[in-house]
């Protein structure tokens, strides 16, 4: 239990894809101009991320060392295959909005690493929750970012909803206030790394009080030891 609580803080928190290992930047910060966009991307990235951590470990022992990375790539290019052709099937509209990076998940450092680094020495229960929580922090910093920057730009969330969940979706639509002419800097890549940017900053900042907090905490537990001591 303890390690899959520390498998948890990794993805989530502690060792975040997208804010401290700074993975799988190019799609992150190409499609969350929309909360639906980003939504689209991160489950289909999640898809693919737990499905190829339970396959290298399950074939981990049968793989040899000098061609383990190509067939991770194989596995992983089969994944976002099938993923792709879903998404074509069934979500047309967010299929032709998501463009070349729902493909190009195939070269996402995040899902190589994982492979590599986790799942290749680690049991399939482990790496499938290794995977749930790296994709759910990944996904996680995809919705805020896409969210952030489609209430700035248009006033809006989950606009184009129906895209992902069908017709029934568009109910989900708010709109928080009336942009005359959309804001484009939020809109486009600039706008998406300025976010970004301020998202990292936020993190550090909390840890940083965290830390002190901390070391407050323990120098006082310390001093309290000394006199009772003395």
């Amino acid at each position: 239990m303890s390690q899959l609580k520390e498998i948890a803080w990794q993805g989530l928190w502690k060792n975040n894809p997208g804010l401290v290992q700074l993975l799988g930047l190019c799609p992150l910060l190409a499609v969350s101009n929309t909360l639906t966009n980003a939504l689209g991307l991160g489950l289909a990235t999640m898809v693919v991320l737990v499905a190829s951590n339970v396959l290298v470990a399950g074939l981990r022992k049968g793989i040899p060392d000098e061609i383990r990375i190509p067939i991770y790539v194989m596995i992983i290019a089969a994944l976002v295959t099938c993923v792709q052709l879903l998404v074509n099937a069934y979500a047309y509209g967010l299929y032709l909005s998501l463009g070349i990076f729902l493909p190009l998940i195939v070269t996402n450092c995040v899902i190589i690493g994982r492979a590599e680094a986790f799942a290749s020495k680690n049991s399939m229960t482990h790496a499938a929750f290794d995977g749930l929580m790296m994709s759910s922090g990944f996904l996680l910093v995809l919705c805020l970012l896409g969210g952030v920057r489609e209430l700035l730009g248009q006033g809006t969330l989950f606009d184009g909803a129906e895209l992902l969940l069908g017709n029934w979706a568009t109910v989900l639509r708010v709109e928080l206030w009336q942009a005359q002419s959309p804001f484009l800097l939020a809109l486009l890549p600039p706008g998406a790394f300025i976010a970004m940017g301020l998202l990292i900053a936020a993190k550090n900042a909390s840890n940083d009080r965290v830390e002190a907090a901390f070391s407050r905490k323990k120098q006082a537990v310390k001093i309290e030891r000394a006199r009772v001591t003395n």
